[in-house]
C-alpha cells in the first residue's frame, strides 16, 4: 500500500506515526521543529487514516509492512522511528521485524501489552456524524458534543472532516473498516518479538496507558529501553505538553 506522507526538511530520516483516528497533520508543528533541527521528517498517514488508501484489512502486521514498503520506495535506511498510541504499536512491530532499518525507536504512551477496546463512544459519535451529512463545521462540533464532552478530543476528531462536495462534509478515515477491526487495535506485540536498538518509551504523567506493571514486559521486547515521563500531560502527550515532550525527544535523538 502506498502511504501518503508530508516530508519536511533534510537530513537523517525521522518517521512519525499518528495514533488511532488521527493523521499526519496532528504532528505538523513538532515536525517543523524537528526539521529545523536537521532531520528529514516524514509525517505518515497510516492505512485507513488521513489521505492514505482505504482497505478492509487492518492489523499491525499489515501496517508494519506498509511502513517497510514506504521506506523501500523512498530509499530510507537507518531511520529514527516514533509512533504515538496505535502508531507506537506499529512502530514496535516494524522495529522488531526490521531491526537493521531502525536506528532508534520512540514509543509514545503505549505498551506492548493487550488493551481492551475502549473507543466505542467515539466511534458511535463519528458514525452518527457521518450519517448526519452535515454542511458546516460548527454544526458538526455541536453534533459531536452530544457524544464527546471533552473539547480537545472533539477538535482532534473533527480534523478528519473534509468537503466531499461543495455542500457536504465527510470523514477522511475509513470508519467502517476501523469499526470492523476494532479488536485488532489493542493487540499485544507477539511473544518473542524483540528490538535491541536504542529505545525510548515516553509516558504522560496523567495517563494510565503505561503502568509500573508494564516495565518488565517492555524490557522483554526492548532490552535497552528507557522510560521517561512528561509531566502535566495525559495520553496526547505531544499536544498537552509540547515543549516538555520536544525536549525529551530531542535529547534522545
Amino acid at each position: 500500500m502506498k502511504l501518503h506522507s508530508t516530508i519536511l526538511g533534510e537530513g537523517k530520516p525521522f518517521l512519525i506515526l499518528h495514533g488511532f483516528l488521527g493523521m499526519s497533520d496532528n504532528w505538523k508543528t513538532l515536525g517543523k521543529q524537528f526539521a529545523k533541527d536537521g532531520f528529514q521528517v516524514h509525517l505518515i498517514d497510516q492505512r485507513n487514516h488521513g489521505k492514505s488508501p482505504h482497505s478492509d484489512d487492518f492489523s499491525y502486521a499489515l501496517m508494519a509492512k506498509d511502513l517497510k514498503e514506504y521506506c523501500d520506495e523512498k530509499g530510507l535506511d537507518n531511520i529514527i522511528l516514533m509512533g504515538h498510541s496505535m502508531g507506537g504499536k506499529t512502530a514496535m512491530q516494524a522495529a522488531c521485524e526490521n531491526e537493521n532499518l531502525v536506528e532508534k525507536l520512540l514509543v509514545v504512551d503505549i505498551a506492548p501489552r493487550y488493551y481492551a477496546p475502549h473507543h466505542q463512544q467515539i466511534l458511535d459519535g463519528l458514525t452518527a456524524l457521518d450519517e448526519a451529512k452535515l454542511t458546516s463545521r460548527g454544526d458538526a462540533e455541536d453534533f459531536l458534543s452530544e457524544y464527546i464532552p471533552e473539547t480537545g478530543v472533539r477538535l482532534f476528531l473533527l480534523k478528519n472532516l473534509y468537503w466531499k462536495t461543495k455542500e457536504q462534509l465527510a470523514l477522511k478515515l475509513n470508519l467502517e473498516a476501523l469499526k470492523n477491526n476494532i479488536n485488532n487495535i489493542g493487540e499485544a506485540l507477539l511473544p518473542g518479538m524483540t528490538y535491541t536498538g536504542p529505545t525510548l518509551f515516553i509516558k504522560g504523567a496523567n495517563s494510565d496507558y503505561i503502568t509500573s506493571q508494564d516495565k518488565n514486559l517492555i524490557k522483554e521486547h526492548f532490552p535497552v529501553a528507557t522510560i521517561e515521563t512528561v509531566k502535566d500531560a495525559g495520553h496526547w502527550v505531544h499536544a498537552e505538553n509540547m515543549e516538555a515532550f520536544y525536549q525529551v525527544v530531542s535529547r534522545f535523538v
